[in-house]
Formats: C-alpha cells, structure tokens, sequence
C-alpha cells in the first residue's frame, strides 16, 4: 500500500523532522467531547500524529506527506516501534543512546524520569550503528519495502540527525513565512512532549505507558501507512478513499496541520475539496488544523503559543465550499471552527 498509493515525491521548505505546534493537545477534550473515536485517521507531518492517534483509537491510520523522506521516517518509527517494548527503549533507538545501570528507565518510569535519562546519557557509535543496522532490516526484510540508494540516504540523514541533537531537535525552516523568528525559539522534542494540555496534564503519546502501547499495537498490526502524496494530488488521497469504503472505516479525523494554507497559495485548493469529498465521511468527521498566528492572530489564539489548534466537522466544510465562502485560507479557518475550552 505504501508504494501503490503513493506519488511522485514533492518539496516542503521543511525537513520536519519534529512538529512545531505547542497547541497540538488543546483540543484533546473536544474530540473526545464530539465523540471523535474508532475508524480511520489521516493525518501529515512527523511525531504529532502519534499523540492523536493514541487519543482517537482508529483501527487504521494513514500518513500523508508531500516529501518521500517523511514516508521513509514513518518507517524508521515503525521499525522502532516494533523493535521497542517500551517508551524508553524506543527513545534509546531513536537516540541511539544505550540502557543502561541502575538508572535506566523501565516501562512504567515517568516520563519526567526518562526523558532526564536520556538528557544526561550520551550516544554511541557502537550503539547506533546497531541500531541503524536493525532499523533498516526491520524495514526491507520484515514490512518488504526495498530501500534505493536514495531511500537509505534519507534513512541515514533522519537516524544521525536524532543521535545528534536527540530531546534538543527542533523544527527548522529555510522558507520566508518564518524569516524573522529564529530557530531556537521553535519548541525541542522536549517541550513538546511534556507540553501539557489547557487544563494543565501532560498528553503526549511518550507521556503514558497505555497511550504508547496502543500506538505500538497498531503499528505492529501494519495499521499505520505512511503514503508519499499532495493532498490535491490525484492518486493518494483517492486510493486511501477507495480502500476505506471498501472495508468499512469512516473517517473519524484528518489532521492537516496548515497544509490548506499551501493549497490556496499553489490554487489547488479545489483540488484537494474533490478529494475530500472521495472519503468516507459522517456527521461526526472531524478536521484538525494548526493556524499559524503571524499577519493576523486567530480569534481562538492562546498566547504564548504560535499556533492555533482547531477542529472543524468535515461536513460544514464541504456545504461552507460549496456555498462560495471560503474566499482565502483566513476565512477557511475563522469560519464554523470549534474551538477548544479554556478552564
């Protein structure tokens, strides 16, 4: 399924190696609210989708993303995944920093107690070559995906760039949007993941040993497919939408992040409505989208954090299209969204 739905490779201004959206847990409590649970998840970008898939317990869960090398990272995490019992030997791997002496982190450690390990614990050449060496068997002969020269540079540029700034890596940008906001202040992995939601608990999938084994489970069962498309595209999001009607899974969320904010700029933004409209959707179908709060802040903006996490019912979305009403993508995102709750 990776190769026959994906299509040709794109360009992101963005390795994305991590996410950058510090709000991404703010709507926790609303999905859950809305019922958001079960069925198919679609989402695009890196370690986010991790944390909503933990919280909506799809029975599938596709990641789509415009650049092959996060096709290839979502395999370098598949292959930790089931290499990996625990939190702390997936953030080992991922790390390529050894467990190990009395302080080594176990299953059931805090995440607080874990992530100070592996702060003080430096990496090794010994274990990352190791490490690399089982990824990349897990990945061309377990799940039988053949890696190219390019696709083993790519597993090779993502698995250093880990060891190398491991809790410290960041999102990084080489585009203009972002010019006058320097890279140190775009949150680490670390910040992400004892981000806490609004009413103050720690959510992130890392954050919990049950929200960790789900998405372990469902990776171990060949039920998170990492799909190289545009979401305008003409085949990716057609081929999930064929496969999901065809076995029965209703979309429950499609997190897009801000990608809509490329398609108004590229005009394919109808494009991607038509693909939308392919998908097995409900009443209860949710987006959820990240606004970038830059030229002009979001009504629903929480200050300090740059982004804006928001729902909307995929349903309104196609009647507001077809009413004429999305002008630009400002008014797509300020137009019939739900907002999270402040306490």
């Amino acid at each position: 399924m990776v190769r026959d739905f994906s299509e040709e490779d794109g360009f992101f201004r963005s390795d994305n190696f991590i996410s950058n959206e510090t709000s991404y847990l703010h709507i926790v409590d609303k999905l859950e609210q809305l019922g958001a649970r079960g069925g198919a998840y679609i989402g695009v970008g890196p370690e986010q989708n991790f944390t909503y898939i933990a919280k909506v317990r799809p029975r599938i869960a596709f990641i789509v993303d415009i650049r092959r090398q996060a096709m290839i990272q979502h395999l370098m995490f598949k292959a930790l995944f089931q290499l990996s019992d625990t939190r702390a030997q997936f953030l080992s791997r991922l790390f390529s920093k050894p467990l190990a002496g009395e302080r080594a982190p176990g299953a059931r450690s805090a995440i607080e107690e874990i992530l100070d390990y592996f702060g003080e614990t430096p990496a090794t050449d010994e274990a990352y070559a190791g490490y690399l060496a089982a990824v990349r068997k897990a990945i061309e002969e377990d799940f039988q995906f053949p890696l190219d020269a390019r696709d083993r540079a790519a597993l090779d540029y993502v698995s250093t760039t880990f060891r190398d700034e491991n809790l410290n890596i960041q999102y990084k940008t080489r585009g203009t949007n972002w010019r006058n906001v320097p890279w140190s202040s775009f949150p680490s992995l670390k910040n992400l993941i004892l981000q806490p939601d609004l009413p103050g608990r720690l959510g992130n999938y890392l954050a919990s040993e049950s929200d960790y084994a789900f998405v372990r489970d469902l990776e171990r069962r060949n039920r998170v497919i990492p799909v190289v498309g545009d979401f305008a595209g003409p085949k990716a999001l057609v081929s999930i939408a064929d496969y999901l009607k065809k076995n029965g899974y209703p979309v429950t969320a499609f997190y897009t992040s801000n990608v809509e904010q490329y398609l108004f700029a590229s005009a394919s933004f109808s494009a991607f409505v038509e693909n939308v409209r392919k998908l097995p959707i409900g009443e209860k179908s949710l987006f959820i989208r990240a606004f970038p709060n830059m030229r002009d802040p979001h009504p629903a903006q929480i200050p300090p954090h740059r982004l804006t996490t928001l729902l909307q019912l995929m349903t309104v979305f196609l009647k507001d299209y077809d009413q004429g009403l999305y002008e630009d993508y400002l008014k797509l995102v300020t137009l019939h969204y739900i907002a999270p709750e402040q306490p």
